[in-house]
């Protein structure tokens, strides 16, 4: 006999079944909280309606059919024993009176066919198995014919035995208040629990979009926090966050204008001497100061971000036209478009000096750029193209290290301090984006530069 031969699955097979299960699966904590409450309801009430409908209500009405049967199969025995007109007409008396049942005596003549009962309508099935096991005469059940009545046709000898009553008697007919009481109880309970649950989601909504709008750099306003006592911990444990990074964002500003201060004033003595010198030799000590001055911008630039700055609605549209003008004055050809709505909320300076590194590194290594803005679904998207000869593959991420230098296909941010990727991308991930590198249709590198708005 051989043994039957498991299959184990694969981690890939287990991950793609996980996944099929998070496709399906509602992504937010108000649904997923909703079905934690509803789907346990639901199913107990299945249960419940399944086990009631199954037992109970199949029971009561196998009782009532029981009895039903055995008045019936005690009239039918009464009926060949009694041979007097008379007594067959208190026979039917006695049948209304004391058993509710109004019988009658029909000719002789086939009798009528079944007719199909409704879905879940047990009656007609029930009394027929109940009435066939107490007589060996044909018989038929129709409880579709009347409302609120049923009707029992049994052949005799040369005459039908008709039997009518109400389908009370053989039927448990109020069962169903049960589960309408049920189904209406869950309802309201189910209507509590989705305005508890949106009262308690709320304060985590408002946490999430107090986050988010801190990592835009958008202003947050005080909220007092609700909800229950983990999430009011998250929301001051949020307010001290916000109030540690305004500090040091606050403590660092001031100390980089202090170093500006001081290192503009020694470039400053620097160039007062020199201009009181005279001589050729001077020439390349004044292109030495003006490269540590350039070189300072782009340190500050870098390590002050746009720290301080609130974002506000601004025109994107013609700040890229202003950025595409004041780049073609290097006699570069640069086109520029946008397709959606201009306006955006952003940081205007970080913004200007994110793009503008983009445009001016595209045209230094480029004889053509393409900039193209989109603004769609909340994301603004700034696509930077060039025709220069381009950055390899394995060095896109590589670019984006501070003070970085390539020797080889292009050289970054030349003659300045190599930080224009790297101010760049840090300007987009403040907003919440990124800077993303990769092959531009035109041959050389396109730059895309996307953050939500």
């Amino acid at each position: 006999m051989t043994a039957p031969v498991h299959t184990a699955r694969t981690p890939v097979q287990r991950e793609r079944s996980r996944w099929r299960l998070g496709a399906i699966m509602p992504k937010g904590l108000y649904t997923r909280s909703l079905l934690i409450v509803v789907l346990p309801m639901l199913l107990l009430q299945s249960v419940v309606a399944l086990v009631f409908m199954e037992r109970h209500w199949e029971l009561t009405t196998q009782r009532l059919s029981q009895a039903v049967a055995q008045d019936i199969s005690a009239i039918i025995d009464l009926y060949s024993e009694l041979r007097d007109p008379d007594d067959r007409r208190k026979l039917t008396e006695i049948a209304s009176r004391e058993l509710g049942l109004d019988i009658s005596f029909l000719p002789n003549q086939a009798l009528p066919a079944p007719k199909s009962a409704p879905l879940f309508f047990i009656l007609d099935r029930v009394l027929s198995e109940e009435i066939a096991q107490r007589t060996d005469r044909p018989f038929s059940v129709d409880s579709q014919s009347e409302p609120r009545r049923v009707e029992v046709q049994v052949k005799l000898e040369n005459e039908i035995l008709r039997v009518r009553t109400r389908i009370g008697r053989a039927y448990a007919s109020n069962s169903h208040i049960f589960l309408v009481w049920m189904v209406v109880a869950s309802a309201i309970l189910i209507a509590v629990s989705i305005l508890f649950l949106r009262n308690q989601i709320k304060p985590i909504l408002h946490l999430a979009n107090a986050a988010e709008n801190l990592g835009k750099g958008r202003d947050v306003a005080d909220f007092t926090p609700r909800g229950a006592a983990e999430v009011r911990r998250a929301t001051q444990a949020f307010f001290a966050m916000r109030d540690r990074i305004h500090r040091q964002i606050e403590q660092r500003t001031t100390m980089l204008a202090g170093v500006s201060h001081d290192l503009r004033t020694v470039l400053t003595r620097l160039r007062l001497q020199i201009a009181l010198m005279k001589g050729k030799e001077t020439q390349d000590l004044e292109a030495d100061i003006d490269e540590m001055e350039r070189m300072l911008e782009g340190y500050l630039a870098f390590a002050r971000g746009d720290a301080g700055e609130t974002a506000k609605p601004l025109d994107i549209a013609s700040l890229l036209d202003e950025i595409g003008s004041d780049a073609e004055r290097t006699g570069k050809s640069i086109s520029v478009e946008f397709e959606g709505p201009p306006v955006v909320t952003a940081r205007p300076d970080a913004l200007k000096r994110a793009i503008t590194n983009l445009v001016i590194n595209a045209s230094r290594f480029g004889g053509t750029v393409k900039v193209e803005g989109r603004h769609e679904k909340a994301q603004l998207v700034v696509t930077v193209d060039d025709d220069g000869p381009g950055i390899p593959g394995d060095k896109y991420e590589e670019v984006f290290r501070p003070f970085l230098r390539l020797d080889e296909a292009r050289n970054l941010d030349h003659p300045g301090s190599g930080l224009g990727l790297t101010i760049a991308r840090d300007i987009a991930r403040g907003h919440g984006g990124d800077v993303i590198l990769s092959k531009s249709p035109l041959g050389g590198l396109r730059a895309q530069f996307s953050i939500p708005v």
